[in-house]
């Protein structure tokens, strides 16, 4: 697996496709470097497999080719999300060590720091470059006392070894190959410092994610992942309670969510309320453990094209929500006839937009 951060020193291309498996929807982009620019070269949004709850390597295989095909592209290498629900990100305090030998201890002695057994499982690490004690370039500053005794904090995330593997000869046998897999919670933390380089760094924010099953939040200190949380309500749970409520299909309350959600408030308000409670106990928690305040938020995925249902979330938050705009650096080459529709669907990029960022 391989963290999203720009200073991973994973080995850098020129250009990827980066593919978001959501569970409803599968975002896909193909994104070049050119010098300091980033192009948009392609991006295509394709309907998942969603009978089944976790993708075999078998259908992830024919997901992937009909991927491919949608975005008609050249490039065969590819990074790959793992769905917040599968891929665990933690923040831990560990002792000044290589990160290969990091791996190693986590996978032999997880509850140690993890606080529960995480068997099979892979893991990779990156050391914040504002952790303890502070250093330059993810290294920790020099300090008295055995090597073994200094700590520094450490952004830990890992997967299922069979996910993994899963996806690894899912792709193989699409005729593509794996460059990373990386965890869907950053990928959005990845597209925000792009998008917004000055806020990303001097500013206290949260970033609120609202994908179909789950909505993830992470809380980012001056360029620092401080906290992150998946909660379980997102917009199909939206759509479903509004489908129930006034006994109508599915398709029609998908509608009317995104298009008409003023006229449905009250049957609405029964789903976003609670999100918007587990949403604030995190946004409380992080202000009550670090006496900072957070000053803004900013709302991806498919939720975020209603601007109703983002002004009530602010509501709820009690903190100012706006809808991230990721492509907003980037130069467009999709073609006229798609990119007037880029500005509509770029919220659903963001994690597929950072992750291809984390390659180049």
């Amino acid at each position: 697996m391989a963290l999203p951060f720009f200073e991973s020193p994973s080995r850098k291309r020129d250009q990827i496709v980066a593919v978001d498996l959501g569970s409803r929807i599968t975002k896909a982009v193909h994104v070049q470097r050119r010098g300091q620019a980033f192009v948009l070269s392609e991006y295509a949004m394709v309907d998942a497999p969603i009978y089944e709850k976790t993708l075999s390597a078998e259908l992830l295989t024919e997901h992937l080719k009909a991927v491919s095909h949608a975005l008609q592209c050249k490039p065969k290498t590819v990074s790959l999300t793992v769905g917040v629900s599968d891929a665990m990100v933690r923040t831990v305090e560990m002792p000044a060590m290589p990160v290969d030998d990091m791996r190693m201890v986590l996978k032999h002695n997880s509850r140690n720091y993890l606080q529960q057994d995480l068997t099979n499982f892979l893991y990779d690490c990156h050391v914040l470059s504002n952790g303890v004690p502070n250093g330059v370039q993810g290294k920790p500053a020099a300090a008295k006392g055995p090597a073994s005794a200094q700590k520094q904090r450490v952004l830990v995330a890992g997967a299922r070894k069979q996910i993994v593997h899963d996806f690894t000869e899912g792709a193989k046998n699409a005729g593509l190959v794996v460059d990373q897999i990386v965890p869907g919670l950053v990928g959005p933390v990845n597209a925000f410092e792009k998008a917004m380089p000055e806020v990303f760094a001097n500013q206290v924010v949260g970033l609120v994610d609202i994908g179909f099953r789950n909505s993830a939040i992470c809380i980012l200190d001056r360029g620092e992942l401080v906290l992150s949380r998946v909660v379980a309500i997102g917009g199909d749970r939206l759509t479903s309670d509004l489908c129930d409520s006034m006994k109508i299909s599915y398709a029609e309350a998908e509608g009317i969510k995104l298009g008409m959600p003023g006229e449905v408030q009250s049957h609405l308000d029964m789903t976003l309320i609670p999100l918007g409670r587990e949403l604030r106990a995190s946004i409380d928690f992080f202000e009550h453990q670090h006496d900072r305040a957070v000053s803004q938020i900013y709302v991806t995925g498919g939720t975020a094209r209603s601007e109703f249902l983002v002004e009530r979330l602010q509501q709820e938050l009690m903190v100012e929500c706006k809808v991230l705009n990721p492509v907003k650096f980037l130069q467009l080459e999709v073609g006229k006839e798609k990119e007037p529709e880029v500005a509509q669907v770029a919220p659903q990029l963001a994690t597929a937009l950072g992750t291809a960022l984390a390659a180049l």
